[in-house]
C-alpha cells in the first residue's frame, strides 16, 4: 500500500498566496518551454442531461511531480467538481489526491500574470478587466503581483456584479478599482486587457486597441466561442498556453482562421517557450500581444503541488491508502 494525502478544499484555500502561485506556475511553464510534456484537454460533451467531462494533464520533472484536472460541469447537479491526483514524477506513486476548484482562480489568474509578465510592456499601469466573477479576481490579483497597477476599469453586463466586484478588490489592491458601463470604456487606454467572461462573441472591438496593448484571453476554450475578435488576433502576437490548443478549441484563434486572417504560421510560441527564452516576447513598445490561456495541467500540477508541499509542512489532510497494481491487479 502507499500513502496518498487528501486534501479538502478547506484545507487548502488560502495555503498560498497568489505571489507564490506566479512563481510555481512561472516555473512549470519554463519546464513544459524545455520539453516537460502536457496535453491539451479532453473535453467529453452530455446531451441529457446538458453537461460536460474534462481532463488535462502534465507531467513537471523538476518539479517532481505529474497530474491534472479530471472535473464535471453541469448534468443534472447543475454545478461542478474539480479533482486533482497528483503522483510522483520518479517513482509514479500516488501523493496526493485534492479538492481542487477553491486553488482554480489562483492558478488560472497566476497564468495569466506570467503571460502578462512576458508580453506586457514592464511600464504597464493601467488595466481593463472584463468579467467580474472569481477568474476575474483571480486574473487581478495575480496580475498586480508583476505589475505596478494603479488603475483598474471593470465591466461586466450585470451592473451589481461589477459595482460588487470593485468593492471587494478596491479594499483588497494598492489600484485604484472603478466600474464603468461599457466594455468600450473599460478598454479605452488601458495598456492590458484580460477578459474573463463566458461570452460566446467578441467582448470589445479590437479595432480601437491602442499601439502597446497586452490582452488575456482566459474565458472560453470552445471552437464555437471567442471572447476576442479577428481584428485583434490579426494585429496581435499570439501566444497559446499550448500550441496544440490553438487548432483545438482556442474558438479566437479558429475564428480568425476560418476568416482568413491568419493562419497557424501566426502562432508566435507557446508561452513555455517564451518563458524558458527559446523566443521573445515583447520586442517594441509599440506592438500589440494576445495571451491566449484555455487551462492546462502545467499551472494545475504546479499549483496543486504547492498547496500539497504547504499542507505537509502544516500537518494537514488525510491519509488514505492505495494498492499498487502488483498487488490489486490479480484477477482473483
Amino acid at each position: 500500500m502507499t500513502e496518498t494525502l487528501f486534501l479538502s478544499g478547506s484545507e487548502v484555500d488560502g495555503l498560498a498566496t497568489p505571489a507564490e502561485f506566479v512563481d510555481a506556475v512561472r516555473d512549470a511553464y519554463r519546464q513544459r518551454g524545455e520539453g516537460a510534456p502536457a496535453e491539451p484537454r479532453a473535453k467529453l460533451n452530455n446531451a441529457q442531461p446538458p453537461g460536460f467531462f474534462t481532463a488535462y494533464a502534465a507531467v513537471l520533472p523538476d518539479t517532481g511531480a505529474m497530474g491534472g484536472y479530471m472535473y464535471s460541469a453541469g448534468f443534472g447537479a447543475e454545478d461542478a467538481w474539480f479533482m486533482t491526483p497528483l503522483f510522483d514524477a520518479e517513482s509514479g506513486e500516488p501523493i496526493a489526491l485534492l479538492d481542487g476548484a477553491s486553488m482554480n482562480p489562483y492558478k488560472t489568474g497566476a497564468t495569466g500574470a506570467v503571460g502578462a509578465d512576458a508580453l506586457a510592456r514592464q511600464d504597464a499601469s493601467s488595466v481593463a478587466i472584463i468579467g467580474s466573477g472569481p477568474q476575474a479576481k483571480g486574473q487581478l490579483r495575480a496580475l498586480s503581483t508583476v505589475r505596478d497597477i494603479e488603475t483598474v476599469w471593470v465591466y461586466s453586463p450585470t451592473k451589481a456584479h461589477r459595482e460588487g466586484f470593485v468593492g471587494k478588490m478596491d479594499r483588497r489592491l494598492d489600484a485604484s478599482v472603478a466600474a464603468v458601463a461599457s466594455a468600450a470604456a473599460a478598454v479605452e487606454g488601458a495598456d492590458i486587457i484580460v477578459t474573463a467572461t463566458n461570452a460566446s462573441d467578441p467582448v470589445f472591438d479590437g479595432e480601437t486597441l491602442d499601439p502597446g496593448t497586452h490582452v488575456t484571453a482566459m474565458g472560453q476554450y470552445s471552437p464555437e466561442k471567442r471572447e476576442l475578435d479577428d481584428a485583434t488576433i490579426e494585429q496581435a502576437k499570439y501566444v497559446p498556453d499550448l500550441r496544440e490548443r490553438a487548432s483545438q478549441d482556442a474558438g479566437s484563434f479558429l475564428h480568425a482562421q476560418e476568416a482568413g486572417v491568419i493562419d497557424e504560421a501566426d502562432i508566435h510560441a507557446e508561452l513555455g517557450d517564451v518563458v524558458a527564452g527559446n523566443a521573445p516576447g515583447r520586442e517594441s513598445a509599440e506592438e500589440i500581444t494576445v495571451f491566449d490561456s484555455g487551462g492546462t495541467g502545467i499551472e494545475t500540477v504546479a499549483g496543486a503541488y504547492l498547496l500539497y508541499e504547504k499542507a505537509v509542512e502544516e500537518d494537514l489532510g488525510t491519509t488514505i491508502d492505495v494498492a499498487p497494481a502488483s498487488e490489486a491487479l490479480t484477477g482473483d
